[in-house]
């Protein structure tokens, strides 16, 4: 199997790594446009090869021509957001960015499935999905795995329990107004409720929103890329071992939640091919109204690329 990581920064070169250990691609592509920056990231990692017990093989390059015959493309390439900008700030730079590297794998890599990180991540997989002519399963932006653990995370901090007993999910745009649904929230099964007042559900959730700012604001000189780099892998190995593996993506909507022509955080199946199915699930009207006002934002910033 070959992989492809456009963008060589914090998240291309952990995914580079995370790839190399895990041994399940043979072939590991890291481009960036910057000169020695993938070579250098990945001669980096090569050093640690037999260390790891890995015979991946891992090539930095400026052409992105070696993307060629790819299974799997993640696009983190793009500006990154810095202190006191929004991830929507970015949406013309970074159209213009996935624009041209859409182009570029619908005809070196037609038969791949692409991962997008790029923010602002839902309209930049609108972007890419139109950019390649893929069929909409074969696009999809990692975000809602990474908002529901952040959830997970902090409702863990909250009660003192360890994450891994925590179901969260989080549904609707990668941005300020996500949705998380309490009552698909659980603690080893006993709904959320049982232990956390709604008062303190809400300042954790509010924390959930702003959780990329909050990294943000304490690395001063960059945003999250642990996270995400981790999410978006997992989202890549579902794909690879046809695991139908149940988890929260930015998916193509065509009438779900009667929401179409747009990319969303929903929960969805992953595996071979990408996304195998959207899951619908009942929610209240509080967040229903909460989806509607995410995806209208969401909407706004499509409009504005449809002539990109």
């Amino acid at each position: 199997m070959k992989i492809s990581l456009i963008g060589a920064g914090q998240i291309g070169g952990i995914l580079a790594f995370l790839a190399a250990l895990d041994r399940v691609f043979s072939e590991i592509i890291l481009y960036d446009v910057v000169e020695g920056l993938p070579q250098g990231k990945a001669l980096d990692i090569s050093h640690s090869l037999s260390v790891i017990g890995s015979s991946s093989r891992l090539k930095g390059t400026n052409e992105i021509s070696e993307i060629t015959g790819s299974d799997v493309i993640i696009i983190t390439a793009g500006v990154a957001r810095k202190p006191n900008m929004s991830r929507d700030d970015l949406l013309f730079t970074n159209a213009k960015i996935i624009s041209d590297i859409g182009t570029q794998i619908k005809h070196l890599a037609p038969d791949s499935i692409c991962i997008v990180v790029t923010n602002p991540l839902d309209a930049m997989s609108w972007l890419m999905m139109k950019k390649t002519g893929f069929q909409s399963n074969r696009v999809v932006g990692m975000a809602g795995m990474l908002d529901s653990g952040r959830y997970s995370f902090y409702l863990s901090e909250k009660l003192g329990v360890s994450p891994v007993s925590i179901e969260a999910l989080v549904l609707g745009g990668h941005g300020d107004d996500m949705v998380p649904v309490r009552h698909c929230t659980n603690v080893n099964g006993l709904p959320i409720s049982n232990f956390l007042s709604d008062d303190d559900l809400e300042k954790v959730e509010d924390r959930v929103k702003n959780a990329g700012g909050e990294v943000l604001k304490l690395l001063q000189t960059g945003s999250a890329f642990f996270s995400p780099a981790v999410c978006a892998y997992r989202m890549a190995k579902a794909i690879v071992f046809d695991e139908n593996l149940a988890t929260v993506a930015s998916c193509y909507l065509n009438g779900e939640y009667g929401l179409t022509d747009i990319f969303f955080g929903v929960p969805c199946i992953l595996g071979k091919g990408g996304v195998k199915k959207v899951l619908e699930i009942n929610l209240s009207e509080r967040e229903i109204n909460q989806l509607n006002l995410s995806a209208e934002r969401i909407k706004k910033l499509i409009e504005q690329l449809r002539n990109v």
